[in-house]
């Protein structure tokens, strides 16, 4: 068997093992419509989704739509979103985004990744969240915890999170990109931890050649 198709028939062991472990693995921030998960997703640069969904709570009975973001005064929507952190460059980020989904997506967020990658404080990260949570449309999010695992794993040896995403892709079917980018981050955050990951309750170990994992 070549090496790509071990990789893939690893990489499909792995992810059933981890739909076991992770039944309710899916996007933990709280939205209804793109224009939320695109304004959660800015918010949730450095800073946990949990202090993000209590923050969009007020936030989203405020402005429900792109214009009420244009018209609001950059203080008070800094005040809003205080907790979050680096407060000034996200509403920055919100009103100048929310200007150009007006003046040119008529007041709706754009459902291409071009598009997406095109307005303000939006990356390759935060659209691929945006479109596979919110248009179904499939990416992979690549964010500390898919490349910390992707790396242990052996499936990429890649910094760089565009050259991660890429890799993956080659071993992850497409169909599956947004659910597996939900599970490498859901193992990430319970298992395969930072420090101190613990292999031995992890349900891939056997597959898992724990690449970078300091031996305690």
């Amino acid at each position: 068997m070549k090496k790509d198709e071990a990789n893939k028939a690893r990489v499909a062991k792995i992810i059933a093992l981890l739909k076991k472990r992770y039944p309710d693995a899916k996007c933990a921030l709280h939205f209804k419509n793109p224009l939320e998960l695109l304004v959660a997703t800015i918010l949730s640069a450095q800073c946990t989704d949990e202090r993000v969904n209590k923050v969009t709570k007020d936030l989203f009975r405020k402005h429900t739509t792109a214009e009420d973001y244009t018209r609001t005064r950059p203080e008070m929507l800094e005040e809003d979103i205080r907790s979050t952190g680096f407060y000034k460059n996200k509403a920055r980020s919100i009103i100048n985004c929310c200007k150009k989904i007006v003046q040119l997506h008529g007041g709706q967020v754009p459902g291409t990744l071009d598009e997406l990658v095109a307005l303000d404080g939006i990356g390759r990260k935060t659209a691929n969240v945006i479109l596979g949570n919110a248009f179904g449309i499939p990416g992979i999010t690549v964010d500390t915890h898919v490349k910390r695992v992707s790396y242990r794993l052996g499936l990429t040896k890649q910094q760089d999170p565009v050259k991660i995403e890429y890799d993956l892709m080659d071993f992850v079917p497409q169909k599956e990109w947004t659910h597996f980018s939900h599970l490498m981050i859901f193992h990430g955050r319970y298992t395969c931890v930072a420090r101190k990951p613990l292999c031995g309750e992890c349900v891939v170990e056997k597959l898992c050649p724990k690449l970078g994992v300091v031996k305690s």
